[in-house]
């Protein structure tokens, strides 16, 4: 194993609270859900939704935001591996690359123009042995 392979028998570190990574994701998952909600909406009948998707989306924006660079740089790292990008057992690896990527600051507007981020968070947390759908909400 190289030294930027993580060893699977020991648990990965992610330097996230578990809950703030849950209000990501969940934050993630209405975003996206109301901003499909709002396009087929357009798309039938001139309505405004109760729930602001833009609003919505600023909610999710500040929560990137008020992480620190390393915890923006898991972000990304989780998104990756939950995208299938990258396995976790490179996570030293993945994680210096979106440290790499995200050395202008912007991980904010760059995982909120992902699509469907909070099932690939979700989805990378698994794969790194922090099932999110366990936590209690």
């Amino acid at each position: 194993m190289s030294d930027n392979q993580q060893d699977p028998d020991e648990p990965i570190e992610i330097g996230i609270p578990m809950p703030t990574l849950i209000a990501i994701i969940d934050g993630a998952r209405a975003a996206e859900e109301l901003d499909e909600e709002a396009l087929n909406e357009e798309m039938q009948e001139k309505e405004t939704p109760e729930d602001d998707p833009s609003e919505m989306g600023e909610t999710l924006r500040g929560l990137i935001d008020d992480l620190n660079e390393d915890e923006q740089a898991t972000l990304i790292a989780l998104t990756w591996i939950g995208r299938g990008d990258y396995e976790a057992d490179e996570w030293a690896e993945v994680l210096r690359l979106a440290r790499e990527r995200n050395a202008a600051g912007t991980a904010a507007t760059y995982l909120m123009e992902t699509e469907m981020l909070g099932d690939l968070l979700s989805e990378g947390l698994a794969a790194i042995g922090h099932p999110a759908e366990e936590v209690e909400r």
